[in-house]
């Protein structure tokens, strides 16, 4: 056993220093210096080439290859699966082109966000275009003769090609296709109007973290341009952003990052720096933000007490009781941020998504046209112009940091969340009569059980299927979409 021994103690200590990276990452997003910006890049560089090496060491498959599979138990043996995989793949990434992308995506965050600010496209498009020349030729190093597209894929959502992708996209476009028609045909529930305090969202954002479990210390939350988690295990930290006359998105925002961050608190510290300690793919990490968010938070039960939590805060909200906030929260409205999409139409920008970095990696769009083919798919899809590169190109932080293939996890993360919640509400009985009084802890704790806690031990599809009882797919979501809206609209 000493090869896995010497194995394992080189990952842990690999792990720790990615733990040490990702802290930078998060400072830069959050108290950094605007000045700060070529530094950070820098030393993002520097520390990139630390862990390229590391991960790429000759002793690594050296002790592969001494290692006996079959004497391992089943926790060592999900750790061998990870890090050969892992292995193969940084050693087809040279060390100059890992470093390169480092430092070019630390330096273009921080050149989003100004031209996102700015509303000034042009001024982020000579970035993106190193950035995409760069992810081109990280796809076709990991390809190894396949498609580059579906080779980033792999860095998010192991096993799960584009072309499988394609097809769930296009069972699912019908019907959400039809259910949106339907419900905007229908009067729309009142919105939510009037200004409120930034602080005061903030404190009740912190409120709600800790109602869903997010274990304030070891965690912490934080405001940034686009929320995000960064982190795991004793120190899993979350963002979110404020609006004066827009607090549900700081709400709900703060319950999508939630349900990352407890994701990572909850997996077992056995698996601390080893390649079972994080989440075993962004499409079942997106299924514990999505079902958070959604299918609980946003939930008929949960928006009644939120209401009163609400109105505790803030006041008379000007909407006459929780079954109308229940359709302010749940209202269907067409809008260009991703982030504030309803259930119905959010799937549909990541289809839009999907398709654009699709063509760009595939070579088949060109970065100086992507905004003019941003505007043009989202204008068919949507049925009204983008006004703003705002609300358009520069509305998402994810292709300046390089995250090719992460947009089409949200969707699969969706599709895992409806079977998710069917075997919840299967398990949980008066889910219900517990979230009507902001009791949350026995839908968390069940995901806890059947998906946090294990990490990377199982691949992501066998996680859901185990917890589930059934192999995950688009029905279980659709149905739940067309149940709820069907109910709120009147269809």
């Amino acid at each position: 056993m000493t090869a896995y021994e010497d194995l394992m103690a080189h990952e842990r200590r690999t792990g720790a220093l990615a733990s040490v990276a990702g802290r930078l990452g998060w400072d830069q997003e959050t108290v950094m210096p605007r000045g700060a910006a070529e530094q950070r890049a820098e030393e993002m560089a520097a520390m990139e080439a630390m862990l390229h090496a590391r991960r790429t060491d000759p002793r690594i498959g050296g002790w592969l290859d001494k290692i006996d599979e079959s004497a391992l138990d089943v926790v060592g043996q999900a750790n061998l699966r990870h890090i050969k995989h892992h292995y193969e793949r940084a050693c087809r990434v040279p060390e100059e082109l890992a470093t390169a992308l480092a430092r070019v995506t630390s330096r273009a965050q921080g050149q989003w966000a100004e031209a996102r600010e700015a509303e000034d496209v042009a001024a982020f498009l000579p970035v993106l275009e190193e950035i995409v020349a760069l992810k081109r030729e990280q796809g076709a190093a990991l390809a190894d003769g396949g498609d580059a597209y579906d080779a980033l894929i792999d860095d998010y959502e192991p096993d799960m090609p584009a072309a499988d992708l394609q097809a769930m996209f296009d069972a699912m476009r019908p019907r959400l296709v039809a259910l949106r028609a339907a419900a905007l045909e229908k009067p729309a529930p009142a919105a939510l109007k009037g200004d409120f305090d930034e602080q005061g969202q903030m404190r009740l954002a912190r409120q709600l973290a800790k109602t869903f479990g997010y274990d304030m210390a070891r965690g912490r939350l934080d405001k940034s341009v686009h929320p995000f988690t960064s982190g795991g295990g004793t120190d899993v930290r979350i963002t979110t952003r404020t609006s004066p006359s827009d607090p549900f998105n700081c709400f709900y925002s703060t319950i999508h990052e939630v349900g990352h961050g407890c994701y990572e608190q909850n997996i077992d510290a056995d698996y601390a720096f080893t390649p079972l300690g994080s989440g075993v793919s962004m499409g079942v990490h997106e299924s514990q933000s999505r079902i958070y968010e959604n299918q609980l938070g946003r939930s008929r039960a949960f928006t009644g007490w939120l209401y009163g939590e609400m109105t505790e805060s803030f006041g008379d909200l000007g909407l006459g009781g929780a079954d109308a906030f229940y359709g302010a929260v749940n209202r269907l409205h067409n809008g260009y941020i991703r982030t504030e999409a309803d259930e119905v139409q959010y799937n549909l920008h990541i289809m839009l998504r999907f398709d654009l970095e699709r063509q760009l990696i595939g070579g088949d769009l060109a970065v100086r046209d992507l905004e003019e083919a941003w505007n043009a798919r989202f204008a068919a899809d949507f049925g009204f112009a983008v006004d703003k590169p705002s609300n358009g190109l520069l509305q998402d932080v994810h292709w300046s940091a390089g995250l090719f293939g992460y947009f089409p996890t949200y969707s699969l993360g969706n599709v895992y969340a409806g079977c998710l919640h069917a075997a919840l509400r299967r398990d949980v009985t008066d889910l219900d009569e517990l979230l009507a009084k902001g009791e949350t802890e026995p839908a968390t704790t069940w995901l806890m059980e059947k998906v946090q806690r294990h990490g990377g031990l199982y691949r992501p599809r066998e996680v859901i299927t185990m917890a589930c009882g059934m192999e995950p797919e688009a029905g279980p979501l659709l149905d739940y979409l067309e149940e709820k809206f069907g109910a709120l609209y009147g269809l």
